[in-house]
């Protein structure tokens, strides 16, 4: 049987929100199985559970944030998408989160901290099988045209690919990598997609400021880019780090779902509303998914059946 993941024991992070520039302390720890990944704000009078679905993302402006419900008035917690994306990239299904603020750390602006974080608690087997959800016919999401064009989409596969394409117009961007094709099964997520940063460019830091956005940002957690370079003096992690983040983030929006996919996702210049409102549009078409467990690994995707090696 294809085996639910969680912790093994609990380890804690603490940094600063990329966009609230606040303090926050994270603790990771073990949940039981069936519990998805679950979000606690524990430094309101009352602790206030987040359970992540595709329906409690109730912003995505600059990066996903989820509230009870989806209540823009409620309690919220910012930023989720790169812890998201670590755990899905460590097939992690079950996870309880204690957070001191309302927004994730950005620690190093990617996703490989938490990786390390998360491999450091070790991940345990649990006695429940792992429920994929494998979608069923394709499903499309499309906004804009011409040059405003972006889209989204869904097709069935027998595993978890995920290709994106990015169309900046700069130069800086240009003379990198615009399209990856990833293959969640491969292993490689840690060594390949991980340690893509977030990125911004200067012309955008006063109007997002001027929105309480990007108020904990700096070049050692954003990759920084002004009209015609990358100012970081270190330069890029990867050629493609671009759109590797891209697709970094787009694994985290995914794994809202609160289930490993078994599809091959496609987009072009997607973000996280784009991704968010193409997961609410296969949840309404109830013929166009299902939920699957693997009695027999043997009968699984390559790849999935494997535990991320420890670091």
């Amino acid at each position: 049987m294809l085996q639910q993941r969680t912790l093994k024991s609990l380890t804690r992070a603490v940094g600063v929100g990329v966009h609230s520039g606040q303090k926050v302390e994270l603790t990771l720890r073990p949940a039981p199985p069936d519990a998805g990944i679950v979000f606690r704000r524990v430094d309101l009078p009352t602790p206030v559970e987040i359970k992540v679905d595709a329906y409690a993302v109730c912003d995505t402006r600059l990066a996903t944030t989820i509230s009870p419900g989806g209540d823009p008035g409620g309690a919220k917690v910012q930023t989720i998408e790169h812890l998201l994306s670590a755990a899905s990239g460590l097939g992690l299904d079950n996870l309880y989160v204690d957070i001191t603020s309302e927004e994730v750390p950005i620690l190093d602006g990617s996703a490989a901290s938490f990786v390390f974080l998360l491999q450091s608690a070790g991940i345990a087997l649990q006695n429940a099988p792992r429920r994929f959800l494998r979608v069923l016919k394709s499903v499309e999401i499309r906004e804009g045209e011409g040059a405003g064009l972006k889209w989204a989409r869904l097709d069935p596969f027998h595993g978890y690919t995920l290709n994106f394409e990015i169309e900046f117009d700069h130069p800086a961007v240009n003379a990198t990598g615009q399209q990856v094709l990833f293959d969640m099964g491969s292993g490689l997520y840690k060594r390949e997609i991980a340690r893509a940063r977030t990125f911004g460019f200067t012309k955008d830091v006063e109007m997002m400021r001027s929105r309480g956005l990007g108020l904990g940002g700096s070049m050692d957690n954003v990759v920084v880019i002004d009209d015609y370079k990358v100012l970081n003096a270190e330069g890029l992690r990867y050629d493609d780090e671009i759109v590797k983040h891209k697709i970094l983030d787009a694994i985290g929006d995914m794994h809202v779902l609160g289930h490993p996919l078994l599809a091959a996702y496609h987009a072009f210049k997607s973000g996280h509303a784009l991704n968010n409102k193409l997961l609410r549009k296969l949840l309404a078409q109830p013929d166009a998914y299902e939920i699957v467990t693997f009695d027999d690994e043997s009968l699984a995707p390559r790849g999935f059946a494997e535990l991320a090696p420890a670091w």
